[in-house]
């Protein structure tokens, strides 16, 4: 591999055509196909194998469950509920391809831009069609700030924009974070391996620097799957707030 950024490539594993339509299996497949076998057992485990004296598996689960109940209800109140499962799944979604593309050889599905900006738009999008569904045409009270009558042509188009880079930044958030750890771990292993070839003493030496970097991006997996979460539930809430304002 000779660039880092070498490694968020997409290779197609398997051509595929069926009446000139592109259907290959490709290197984001497979972890995409893991992550769902993976959020299926999961469940499994949690429906069918909870015990009364949980073991240690089953405690993971009822801490993220518990954690993510709470996150809603402080975040969306009451309401916020109601998305309960869809919140649940996108944070193990999310929190399972971060910690897959630490494994050696994985592929980091969350730093793709165009599958996080498309699962971005597909919340963002929802997001604003459900509040039309609730609320009809009171729901645009969400672009009218308070102020003054004579600000309002300003303010609206700002607050316009405001609400359309949600699509962006939740995207860009995440990717960046997952391509900068992700390069900067690859640079440092590149780094270990040269260096191993020529004064092994050295290379040791640089375990301890790329041990704390790999601590810091199991930490940034989970955070990056919060936020992710987190700001989901602040927009699902400044909706239910924006149009009953």
């Amino acid at each position: 591999m000779k660039s880092p950024l070498e490694q968020f490539d997409i290779i197609n594993i398997k051509s595929l055509y069926t009446d000139n339509i592109d259907i290959s299996i490709n290197s984001v497949f497979l972890p995409i196909f893991s992550i769902f076998i993976c959020m299926v057992i999961y469940i499994y485990i949690y429906l069918y194998q909870s015990k009364i004296i949980p073991l240690y598996i089953q405690q993971i689960f009822e801490y993220i469950y518990i954690f993510l109940y709470n996150l809603i209800k402080q975040q969306a109140g009451t309401y916020g509920l109601f998305w309960f499962p869809f919140v649940f799944s996108l944070f193990n979604f999310i929190l399972l391809s971060n910690f897959l593309s630490l494994l050696p050889y994985g592929i980091a599905i969350t730093s793709h831009f165009i599958l996080i900006f498309w699962l971005s738009c597909t919340i963002c999008i929802s997001i604003f069609i459900i509040g039309l569904l609730r609320f009809n045409l009171k729901f645009l009270h969400i672009f009218i700030p308070q102020s003054p009558f004579i600000l309002l042509p300003l303010l609206i188009p700002i607050e316009i924009f405001s609400y359309l880079i949600r699509l962006l930044s939740l995207a860009i958030r995440l990717a960046a974070n997952l391509i900068a750890g992700h390069t900067l771990v690859h640079i440092i292993i590149s780094f270990f391996f040269n260096v191993i070839k020529i004064e092994t003493f050295l290379s040791i030496l640089i375990i301890i620097p790329l041990f704390f970097i790999l601590t810091l991006e199991l930490g940034v997996a989970f955070l990056q799957a919060y936020v992710f979460t987190i700001l989901f539930c602040i927009y699902l809430s400044d909706t239910e707030k924006g149009a009953t304002h």
